[in-house]
């Protein structure tokens, strides 16, 4: 399935695999290129050395195009944007800040840009400084949010620019791909699909977390704060909303939520960790491979959309 994104990107499916901390590395990144997709390996808070050696074991792994997704709050941006450059990587897509002052070094270097944004505003912006596409990432995505849906985000903001626009946020199958098309996405980004992916590496309590999650299994915590958060519902968001709703300062519930995720990815505890996923979990139903979920994802989409 060829649309303006495959082309950008060199990839043969219009499928992106969310760059997410702790759960995105070279395993999962490798396979999903392998499988026709765009995989990425999530920087997160990560060390920069630690990124560095991520992209080379994932060229061990494919010749096919991976990026790596920087969170711009890392105190290491600095040195992952040129450790981008240093290691040949072909992609870059960023969350959590503007990637302005690093746009002259990748472009130069031949670096294909991809901003996370979750408002009209900040995409014109990120077209304006030179963005190559945009993922518009709906609220109902997993881990950290913005308030506009997907189905309203995503039309608005392919309205507003004249880049391609990446749908993410509540899509799971080929009828959630099929209905971004609809919308104007030239391709979608998944994340919480992927997680329970057999080449993902985190542990199999997160995995089963997602698998057995229903409909109403996805809470957001940090609202007060400004930093709201999707995850599935247990001990930890229970307590976490309980302190909120009381009034706890921010920093208490930082304190809270310290190393969630990787209590949850490395450790597998899914009741004091943080297990975040979309609200599409309880759609995912089974462990499938990269190559296996990209293949049923295609076969889906082209089914509806009447195209081979």
């Amino acid at each position: 399935m060829k649309t303006e994104v495959t082309e950008l990107l060199g990839i043969e499916y219009p499928i992106i695999q969310g760059g997410m901390a702790w759960v995105a590395e070279y395993h999962l990144a490798a396979g999903v290129s392998n499988a026709g997709g765009l995989g990425l390996i999530g920087s997160g808070g990560a060390p920069a050395e630690w990124v560095r050696e991520q992209v080379r074991e994932a060229k061990k792994l494919t010749d096919k195009p991976f990026g790596v997704n920087i969170m711009l709050m890392n105190p290491e941006a600095d040195k992952i944007a040129e450790i981008i450059v240093e290691e040949g990587v072909q992609v870059v897509t960023t969350g959590a800040g503007s990637p302005e002052k690093y746009m002259k070094m990748w472009k130069e270097a031949g670096v294909k840009v991809i901003p996370v944004v979750a408002s009209v505003a900040l995409a014109k912006r990120m077209e304006r400084c030179g963005a190559d596409a945009l993922v518009a990432e709906g609220t109902e995505a997993g881990g950290h949010i913005g308030e506009i849906t997907t189905m309203v985000l995503v039309p608005q903001i392919v309205d507003a620019v004249s880049i391609p626009v990446i749908a993410a946020g509540g899509i799971a199958d080929g009828r959630g791909v099929a209905a971004a098309f609809m919308l104007g996405a030239k391709a979608v980004q998944m994340g919480t699909h992927f997680v329970v992916a057999k080449e993902s590496i985190v542990h199999e309590n997160y995995k089963k977390a997602i698998i057995k999650s229903k409909d109403i299994d996805s809470r957001v915590t940090g609202r007060t704060t400004g930093h709201p958060v999707r995850a599935i519902r247990n001990q930890m968001t229970k307590e976490y909303i309980s302190r909120e709703n009381a009034g706890a300062s921010p920093d208490e519930l930082e304190l809270l939520t310290l190393g969630g995720l990787r209590k949850a990815v490395v450790d597998g505890d899914v009741v004091s960790g943080s297990v975040m996923a979309g609200q599409i979990a309880g759609l995912v139903k089974e462990e499938l491979s990269c190559k296996e979920l990209i293949q049923k994802l295609m076969k889906e989409t082209t089914e509806l959309l009447g195209t081979r």
